[in-house]
């Protein structure tokens, strides 16, 4: 297999990829040969750069705004997918999330339910629409969340964010367990400390940087385009024979080396 385009031909959609992670997972799907659905909210200019970047590496993707969770704007957006790819969405990325720390006492009821929204419920509706659209085509395909190693460490302030990335891992593993007989693959990923723009006051700040790389056994942040990496890597056929389990990258992160 040539795995420069070990992803020729396939359909995929990446969430929140008009920055970090979600960017750098579609210029690396469709480097690999998948053409790629770019979504985003609020503003359309980074979304339109993604674009650009992939129409300047020789591959092809279509921009399309919609929140993932609201109901009405991702069945739109998975139809209007559809006619742009020429088919159904076989490689979703569920990787659209959003955090803000809280102390459980100071947490606002809205809050939560944004955090929740987002994170949980959209990789719900998301993979939803994904599973209908795949069987009822009769495909194969794989839908990788990005998960965090916060599913299984505890974050202070950020309990509803762990509350999210906690409640996907079983919900992959349950969906996994229902979709294999239909030949759809669910896996998370999930990234460690990674140098995105959301970490950009930890990574300016030598202090903070520093406790955090402390925590990391490798000694650094990851790089978005390593996790990009794994994510190309599940999408393939290489990977045919995992699913409804975490590939953490998070250079050690989840070995607890603060832990005596």
């Amino acid at each position: 297999m040539d795995v420069t385009r070990r992803l020729e031909g396939r359909r995929a959609l990446v969430t929140g990829s008009a920055t970090g992670i979600g960017r750098s997972t579609v210029n690396r799907l469709t480097a690999e040969g998948a053409t790629a659905i770019v979504n985003y909210v609020g503003p359309r200019d980074p979304a339109d750069e993604v674009v650009e970047e992939v129409s300047r590496a020789g591959g092809r993707a279509v921009a399309i705004e919609a929140d993932v969770s609201n109901e009405e704007q991702v069945q739109a957006m998975f139809a209007r997918s559809a006619e742009e790819l020429g088919g159904p969405v076989d490689v979703l990325v569920n990787n659209a999330g959003i955090e803000k720390p809280f102390l459980l006492v100071d947490m606002p009821l809205d809050e939560w339910n944004k955090v929740i929204a987002v994170n949980l419920t959209g990789a719900f509706l998301c993979a939803r629409e994904a599973a209908r659209g795949l069987v009822a085509a009769g495909a194969p395909g794989v839908i990788v969340n990005i998960s965090s190693v916060h599913e299984v460490i505890p974050w202070a302030q950020f309990g509803h964010y762990c509350a999210s990335k906690g409640g996907m891992k079983l919900w992959a593993q349950t969906i996994a367990k229902e979709l294999a007989p239909k030949r759809i693959r669910v896996v998370n990923v999930a990234p460690g400390a990674i140098a995105t723009p959301i970490n950009k006051d930890v990574l300016e700040d030598e202090v903070k940087r520093r406790a955090v790389e402390a925590e990391i056994p490798w000694g650094r942040f990851g790089e978005p385009d390593e996790i990009a990496a794994a994510v190309a890597w599940l999408a393939s056929p290489e990977a045919e024979y995992v699913t409804g389990t975490t590939l953490f990258v998070d250079g050690g992160m989840t070995a607890y080396p603060g832990f005596i």
